[in-house]
């Protein structure tokens, strides 16, 4: 089915073409995506504006980790996440590093960067000589686009100049590295590099005594790149590993077991791709959550955080982990371009709620708190792997959507929880305890 002007329609004749055209019961349709909007007319206009054809909210809980001690400073840290596991084992990893010193994190660099991809017909050799003369001609082109970023601190940082021209003809191109401050600044940096575009054109069609083959650069474009190894965070723990002397017992190992074990677990992730892949995921459960909470953009961080993984040729494991001379280190190494100002940060009311309560940090203190969260989810999960597993704490705090699922009554849920606090939970072993509910109470 296809349509003309659908971004001319109201929202709410949006919402009936779609209930007339793509749903086998269009009054309930309607009926669910026209509930689905903030109570406040002024709440959801703001809301609107985010995106195009907004129709409906698709909300996700918002929930606190608490008790996160960073850098000696205590947080409680924002999450934005349907998975229930997440938040509680993010919470549970930060109260047991709670009395162990807790997360220790330190920026490493906060340099973005951006590309201007072009065609020249010269010989590269000549292009080079002419690159300082080029680069100063770019740099006096955006000035005024960088004056208020040079006043906080920031701005253009350096330009390059790569040849590609042994892999694809003609093809070169200027990488520019940016200082962004506090700011994401992906408007900033694309601005920029188009002005660059311009710019370069405009250098080789004015450059005195070129032949004509070599005045015509064509731009072929103008972007920020979201691979950025440069703005990077370490975030790590360290204790004695007596210090796992109670968890260890409880799984039946002493403490050097314990460790070892984890420390193969993490290696195990770094020499295997499949199980890089799901170690991975798990450290941006707990990224992601933060990123989205604080009104940054997750899709670029995952982008980032994933192609650093592979760096050297093979997806491997962001953290690792040593054991030496009774001590037990855990550290993560991570690309996180976030900014706290601007944005969705100075748009959405949660996203400025999110940074009230993290007490308005920085860009590079809000790197260290998502690091050490991301470290934090890392592990839990893999504590869990090595001594009960992921499903036990899983399914368990997945026992309340599947009540949900069920149509468990508030009893019958509260039935459930009692029962399955020392029993296996699946979604079938729960039908069939609520069907065991329902005949006896038929009895009664």
């Amino acid at each position: 089915m296809t349509i003309n002007g659908f971004s001319k329609l109201s929202k709410q004749q949006k919402i009936k073409w779609l209930a007339e055209n793509f749903s086998s019961d269009p009054a309930a349709m309607e009926q669910v995506f026209s509930e689905w909007q903030h109570p406040d007319p002024a709440a959801q206009k703001i809301i609107d504006g985010f995106t195009e054809n907004a129709v409906a909210n698709y909300v996700l809980p918002y929930s606190i980790a608490p008790n996160f001690l960073i850098n000696g400073k205590t947080y409680a840290v924002p999450m934005v996440i349907e998975e229930s596991s997440v938040v509680a084992a993010a919470s549970s990893a930060a109260k047991f590093w709670l009395d162990r010193g807790g997360f220790h994190a330190e920026v490493v660099g906060t340099v973005k960067l951006g590309q201007v991809h072009f065609r020249w017909g010269g010989q590269a050799e000549k292009l080079k000589s002419l690159f300082p003369e080029l680069r100063t001609w770019l740099l006096s082109a955006c000035g005024d686009l960088t004056a208020n970023m040079r006043q906080r601190g920031g701005g253009i940082r350096d330009i390059e100049l790569i040849d590609f021209t042994a892999i694809e003809p003609f093809y070169f191109q200027l990488r520019a590295s940016f200082e962004t401050c506090d700011s994401m600044g992906a408007n900033f940096i694309n601005s920029v590099l188009e002005r660059f575009a311009d710019a370069l054109e405009n250098f080789f069609t004015e450059y005195p005594n070129l032949p004509d083959a070599e005045r015509d650069a064509e731009v072929v474009m103008a972007i920020l790149s979201n691979f950025t190894p440069e703005c990077l965070v370490r975030a790590w723990v360290e204790t004695p590993i007596s210090s796992f002397e109670e968890l260890a017992h409880s799984q039946g190992m002493d403490a050097a077991q314990l460790a070892d074990r984890f420390a193969l677990a993490v290696r195990i992730a770094e020499i295997d791709p499949y199980r890089a892949t799901t170690h991975n995921k798990g450290i941006f459960n707990g990224i992601d959550a933060v990123v989205l909470a604080t009104g940054n953009d997750f899709r670029a961080i995952e982008a980032c955080g994933h192609t650093y993984a592979s760096r050297d040729g093979q997806y491997r494991s962001l953290s690792r982990c040593t054991v030496a001379n009774g001590i037990f280190r855990f550290e993560l190494e991570v690309p996180l371009a976030v900014g706290t100002v601007g944005g969705l940060t100075a748009l959405h009311p949660l996203a400025k709620h999110s940074l009230e309560i993290l007490g308005k940090p920085s860009a590079s203190e809000l790197m260290c708190i998502i690091a050490a969260v991301g470290l934090a989810q890392n592990f839990a999960a893999v504590r869990s792997l090595i001594t009960t597993g992921i499903q036990q704490g899983h399914m368990k705090m997945h026992l309340t959507n599947i009540l949900n699922h069920l149509g468990a009554s508030a009893e019958e849920a509260a039935a459930a929880q009692h029962f399955f606090q020392h029993q296996t939970v699946s979604f079938s072993a729960v039908r069939t305890f609520l069907e065991g509910q329902k005949k006896t109470m038929a009895l009664l």
